[in-house]
């Protein structure tokens, strides 16, 4: 039977505003299940996919129904991305910028670029959506993250999630908050793209918790990523509590139903580590997620190509044990070089930790760009005019 629509845990602040109401259904938010009956349902999925054609159009509906319902199979024509960097710090192995990016005329999207200090004529790149923790991208273990995957020789882009830090001036509760972030992460893929010597065969996004769930839409949406790593949020029971993971009916369609491991799996046969913990949410990721995520790779004969990183005793973060399985895995499978101590564990005593103010792109409101949106209605008004069908291209 299904139960309750919200859960909080302390420090995640969107999963302590009030449940939003069910519209005909169509919104999973929060605990939608009792985990057996999570479990069933995983079960009857399975049983939808016994082969690999039968997944093939299973994912396809999935993927499609994510996009339209997000206006990206009708996505805005890209404006200008008119990159600034208002500061840069160098480091031991790497530096970090303080940047902005233009993802709709007037919507600037905020952050920090992790660069190796010797990058190589081929260069991997990896983006980096941050969780539903105070002070978002500069918090110390997402410096830590960025800093160790940029001395490995990638360019990692760390930014704001909507409302969050200096993005503005839209609010993170905003009911198509969902639609905008996402679009943000195409956008951010496109600035990665978009630099010199970027090879875009080696294309990575991880995070956690909300910057988990980022991370398996994004993997879902745009063909372009290549090595997915969402860490502490696939999960049968629990849909995400927060308007900018479930605000929108992303999991129901007009003739299906579906969940966060099946938007996880439709990331096959592209390499995929699914990272757990014993204490929230993804407790069960051995015994009920992963096992059906695994079997999806193996249809598409690609068993190899998913592995699993659970931490039964630890809980919901991206601590150092989490972080270290996620900067291995990425390193496999992009080409790149981890620094590590002498017991095999990621070495991060060259990383200088930034107080939150040196990573500020915009110390001062006056210091924002002269077009800078005023409203979250007019960033949306935007988002949605460019979004609707040229029927005059027919």
């Amino acid at each position: 039977m299904r139960y309750g629509l919200f859960i909080a845990l302390p420090l995640m602040a969107c999963l302590l505003s009030p449940p939003l109401p069910l519209s005909g259904q169509e919104l999973r938010i929060g605990a939608v299940f009792e985990e057996p009956e999570a479990k069933r349902f995983v079960a009857a999925l399975a049983e939808k996919n016994q082969t690999q054609e039968q997944w093939a159009e299973r994912s396809k509906v999935i993927r499609q129904h994510i996009k339209s319902t997000l206006g990206l199979d009708h996505p805005p024509t890209p404006c200008d991305l008119s990159p600034l960097v208002t500061a840069t710090h160098r480091f031991d192995g790497y530096s970090v910028d303080n940047v902005a990016i233009q993802t709709l005329p007037g919507f600037w999207l905020t952050g920090n670029l992790y660069r190796p200090n010797e990058p190589g004529k081929s260069i991997a790149g990896i983006l980096s959506p941050h969780g539903h923790w105070k002070d978002g991208r500069t918090r110390e273990d997402q410096q830590k993250l960025s800093a160790a995957l940029a001395r490995a020789g990638a360019v990692v882009f760390s930014y704001d999630m909507v409302g969050f830090e200096e993005s503005r001036p839209v609010d993170h509760k905003h009911p198509q908050v969902l639609k905008l972030q996402t679009y943000n992460s195409i956008r951010a893929l496109d600035y990665l793209c978009s630099m010199p010597n970027i090879d875009q065969t080696r294309l990575g996004c991880t995070g956690a918790s909300g910057g988990a769930t980022q991370t398996f839409l994004l993997a879902a949406v745009d063909d372009r990523l290549d090595v997915s790593v969402p860490v502490c949020q696939v999960s049968a029971h629990y849909y995400g509590g927060c308007v900018c993971e479930s605000g929108l009916p992303i999991h129901v369609g007009p003739h299906h139903e579906t969940n966060n491991v099946e938007i996880a799996a439709s990331f096959a046969p592209k390499p995929q580590l699914i990272v757990s913990n014993g204490q929230d949410w993804t407790k069960n990721c051995t015994d009920v997620e992963f096992p059906f995520i695994k079997r999806i790779y193996e249809l598409n004969k690609a068993g190899d190509q998913v592995e699993h990183a659970h931490f039964a005793s630890e809980g919901h973060d991206y601590g150092p044990s989490k972080r270290t399985a996620a900067v291995l895995f990425l390193c496999k499978h992009l080409s790149l070089q981890p620094q590590l101590s002498q017991n095999g564990d990621l070495d991060l005593s060259f990383v200088t930790i930034q107080p939150r103010e040196d990573l500020m792109v915009f110390p001062n409101d006056a210091d924002r760009p002269a077009n800078a949106a005023k409203s979250a209605d007019e960033v949306f008004h935007s988002l949605t005019l460019a979004s609707e069908p040229d029927d005059s291209a027919d």
